[in-house]
């Protein structure tokens, strides 16, 4: 469905119920899975998604059509999974402190199965700072322009391209290290 026409079956109250289906059809999965890159849990990433669908649904009088709706979508998804791993953090600790705890939860929730070097990659990923960590997965794997990574964590794209540059050389760093 067209972006213009969904934006405005959304603005309908008769019509929002099927528009927020339509909605999630078109970007639910790729939703759970951005969120899911950033809480890394399964179980977490449901929860962040579900709380992201009630804000998308409350908050959609306020979009104002003025920037690219996917952008609108994936900022709310952003926050809600980095408020997410706020609310794991103790007192004055960062979020990026929370790397160990995630990487645990990767390996607890990764099949026997895996591909070594995807599990490899992911735990590279997880040691990365929240903002790299975020930038290079909208970038890598969600195919976002850098502008349309600006819509969504309101950074400037110098800012994230930076962030996506040293993001890639950690990566590569992490992974010839622990290589075997």
């Amino acid at each position: 469905m067209e972006q213009r026409n969904l934006q405005q079956m959304l603005k309908d109250p008769a019509r929002r119920e099927s528009a927020f289906r339509l909605l999630m059809q078109q970007y639910g999965e790729s939703l759970y899975w951005h969120i899911r890159r950033i809480v890394v849990g399964h179980e977490d990433a449901e929860d962040v998604l579900q709380e992201t669908c009630i804000k998308i649904f409350s908050k959609i009088d306020s979009y104002k059509g003025d920037g690219e709706l996917r952008a609108w979508i994936y900022r709310i998804a952003t926050n809600e999974a980095i408020s997410s791993l706020r609310r794991q953090t103790r007192l004055f600790q960062s979020i990026d402190d929370l790397s160990p705890k995630l990487t645990s939860q990767l390996e607890a929730e990764t099949p026997l199965n895996a591909d070594a070097a995807e599990v490899l990659f992911q735990k590279a990923l997880l040691t990365l700072p929240t903002q790299q960590r975020i930038a290079f997965n909208m970038r890598y794997y969600d195919e976002m322009s850098y502008d349309e990574i600006a819509r969504v964590t309101g950074k400037n794209v110098g800012t994230l391209k930076t962030n996506y540059h040293f993001a890639v050389e950690k990566i590569k760093n992490y992974i010839k290290k622990h290589e075997q």
